[in-house]
């Protein structure tokens, strides 16, 4: 469950956030979205793939943690064991609404930060400050609000990336049997990757627009972010102790 409310200095003068990254407070999911222009740095670590939404059909860039449902293979007792977290892991508990201004008689609405009352992670007693004192923005609300920004303001160009992958059938559903040290089998599906036979046969006006468009160097990035797989299943026997 979720309690997303309007973040404000009053009402939230003493709110605190843990930022420690654990289990303990939600870190423990198999995947988590990504965006376009930040594949560069996620394919350093994780496997990026591509979910379609069993209602709308739509798709979304996910980066994969592990193999099954609330499994991160990169938490560990230290922490989180990579140098990049996706920016859909850092801001939370926080996300971006939309309110309409009230000096405003605009339609125009402008972006907000809200917070999930509910989430582990948020309290009074221990963890990152969100306000200062005399109710200025803390320096951890600045990175926040830094990260929740990039995601706005980036997000119509990564809409458009889909787009286009959509547009020119590059997306092809994606599985993978693995049999780990202990000899149990284990099964990952669900999930779509860039079909390299149609990316290789794109005519040069298309590879061109899409160069021109920025697209080409996050899709390429996806494809070899799939070496990560294998890293993905060595943290997996390390986990079992094999």
């Amino acid at each position: 469950m979720t309690n997303h409310v309007l973040l404000n200095n009053v009402d939230h003068k003493d709110l605190k956030v843990i930022s420690t990254r654990s289990a303990v407070y939600g870190d423990n999911v198999q995947c988590a979205a990504t965006f376009s222009w930040e594949f560069r740095s996620i394919q350093a670590h994780y496997p990026i793939f591509f979910s379609k939404h069993p209602e709308t059909g739509d798709f979304s860039a996910v980066a994969m943690f592990g193999f099954k449902d609330k499994e991160n293979l990169f938490l560990s007792d230290k922490g989180w064991d990579a140098s990049y977290i996706p920016l859909s892991i850092r801001r939370e508990p926080f996300l971006i609404g939309f309110q309409q201004p009230a000096a405003s008689g605009g339609s125009e609405k402008e972006p907000v930060i809200h917070v999930d009352m509910d989430s582990p992670r948020v309290g009074e007693s221990e963890g990152e400050a969100v306000f200062l004192a005399h109710g200025g923005i803390s320096p951890y609300l600045e990175q926040i609000n830094s990260v929740l920004n990039t995601i706005n303001e980036g997000y119509p160009v990564h809409e458009l990336f889909i787009k286009e992958l959509v547009q020119h059938n590059l997306l092809e559903p994606f599985a993978l049997d693995i049999e780990l040290n202990d000899g149990s089998q284990n099964r990952l599906m669900g999930f779509h990757t860039i079909n390299e036979d149609v990316l290789y046969e794109l005519d040069g006006d298309v590879l061109a627009s899409l160069n021109e468009k920025g697209f080409l160097m996050p899709l390429y990035m996806a494809l070899a972010s799939l070496s990560n797989i294998r890293d993905l299943i060595d943290r997996k026997n390390a986990q079992l102790g094999q």
